[in-house]
């Protein structure tokens, strides 16, 4: 019951850096319960019968955009997907504005994707009802770090203790820093790895999560490890003089078939995706048995479920 009175108290998932570890457990036994619901003939409860959910995505977006969309027609909620194009934005409308709109038509609940850090926080301000951010600019990406952690504990039984290593473009992910926020919260031993021009200085990440582990030399990193997280390179970073070229950053950061081979069996590959295969990581290390990035797609749908449940129910 107390737990049950944490979560419900809050209005908005804005990242993870607020929530107590019982809130983010309590999530993902929630999330437990809606892939039951995922697993049924008729995938649908009608547990958000009459609310209304809209998807507010300025930026592209394939599989937060549809799982959210599929967790909202799975728990019975009216959905409407916004995008910029073709709406008033072009016209010069600002951001609040355009929730003023939405509130205005009876939407209940906003699933925002920015390319500005911030911007749900804005939305939530100004919005009556429940803000979700799926994604903004550099700064988080909660339901994100929500179903790598329930695929960890969902495939390894646990999330204390287990060393996870991340490695890629921290620095400029939001992926990364809401996964910090869970996997600390929850008990596991992070270790970033990144060449300095993509994490940036250390002292950065030492000053507000002081327990992590820091690395550039990614075949360390990987002694001991039971989970690798892969982290998506954007090529735009080459123009940036960020990287010497993708094929050196490969060599020394991706994911190879040797690095694979040194691996334990059981130790979880993954990766949030999209994945450029040959550069953070091999076709052979994103298709081996113990890859677990499949099955995060899969249960970004049931995390989502169990957020807009918690939320809006």
């Amino acid at each position: 019951m107390i737990m049950q009175q944490i979560t419900a108290s809050r209005r908005h998932m804005i990242d993870l850096d607020a929530l107590q570890a019982e809130e983010i457990e309590e999530i993902l036994v929630t999330t437990d319960s809606m892939k039951e619901v995922l697993s049924r003939e008729i995938k649908q409860v009608p547990a958000l019968r009459g609310r209304t959910v809209v998807n507010m995505f300025f930026e592209e977006s394939t599989r937060t955009r549809i799982s959210f969309e599929l967790a909202a027609r799975a728990l019975s909620a009216n959905i409407v997907n916004f995008t910029a194009r073709g709406s008033s934005v072009e016209k010069g409308e600002s951001l609040i504005d355009t929730v003023r709109t939405l509130q205005a038509l009876g939407a209940d609940m906003v699933v925002i994707r920015h390319s500005q850090s911030g911007a749900p926080y804005l939305v939530a301000q100004h919005f009556h009802g429940s803000v979700i951010n799926a994604g903004d600019g550099r700064h988080a990406h909660p339901s994100q770090a929500l179903l790598d952690l329930f695929t960890i504990r969902e495939r390894l039984g646990q999330l204390c203790d287990l060393k996870v290593v991340i490695v890629g473009d921290i620095l400029h992910s939001r992926v990364a820093r809401s996964d910090i926020w869970g996997l600390t919260r929850m008990g596991a031993q992070v270790t970033l790895c990144a060449p300095p021009t993509l994490l940036g200085p250390s002292h950065y990440w030492l000053a507000t999560w002081p327990n992590i582990q820091i690395s550039h030399h990614l075949d360390t990193a990987l002694e001991g490890a039971d989970v690798v997280m892969a982290l998506r390179i954007q090529k735009e970073r080459m123009q940036g003089g960020l990287l010497p070229s993708l094929r050196e950053y490969s060599r020394h950061y991706g994911l190879t078939p040797e690095r694979l081979a040194r691996l334990g069996q059981h130790t979880l590959i993954m990766h949030p995706g999209p994945m450029n295969e040959g550069v953070e990581i091999s076709p052979e290390a994103a298709t081996a048995p113990n890859s677990v990035i499949e099955a995060q797609v899969t249960n970004g749908v049931a995390v989502r479920m169990a957020l807009l449940y918690r939320l809006g129910g």
